[in-house]
């Protein structure tokens, strides 16, 4: 998953904002760090809170010399997803562990944490069995495999 970042020459240096998720900015002094930060930026901007109930614009594909795109990392992108399927089913972190028929709270809360989600494949097919509406596919398109 990308997200567009619509990049400005300032007076010293650069700024960047996110086109699709309105806020989400930084800046930098040269083009390099302009992509790391802004990789930073997007990633704790979609690492909301779990108790926000903010639903994400999808990123769009554009193509422009003003523009650049920064992937999500993948456990984001999952903690995410997982929380906006939640949200948009207007059920509370426990409910959704009670449904799924997880155990105990801490671990579906671990699900919807980016800084501690690391599900096992099987657990990923077995939410997406449970959860349809959970795309799968952008979650798995998110993770770079090096050949």
């Amino acid at each position: 998953m990308k997200y567009n970042f619509k990049i400005k020459k300032e007076i010293i240096g650069f700024s960047a904002s996110c086109i699709e998720l309105n806020g989400c900015r930084t800046q930098a002094d040269d083009l390099g760090q302009l992509r790391i930060n802004a990789k930073e930026a997007l990633d704790l901007f979609l690492s909301e809170d779990e108790s926000s109930n903010l639903i994400f614009k999808k990123p769009k594909a554009l193509n422009s010399k003003s523009v650049i795109t920064i992937e999500v990392d993948p456990a984001v992108v999952l903690a995410m997803s997982l929380r906006q399927v939640r949200i948009k089913q207007g059920k509370t972190q426990f409910q959704m562990m009670q449904f799924l028929k997880i155990k105990n709270l801490s671990n579906y809360q671990r699900l919807e944490n980016p800084k501690k989600t690391n599900p096992e494949f099987r657990t990923l097919i077995w939410l997406i069995k449970k959860l349809p509406e959970l795309d799968l596919a952008k979650i798995i398109n998110s993770y770079k495999i090096k050949a």
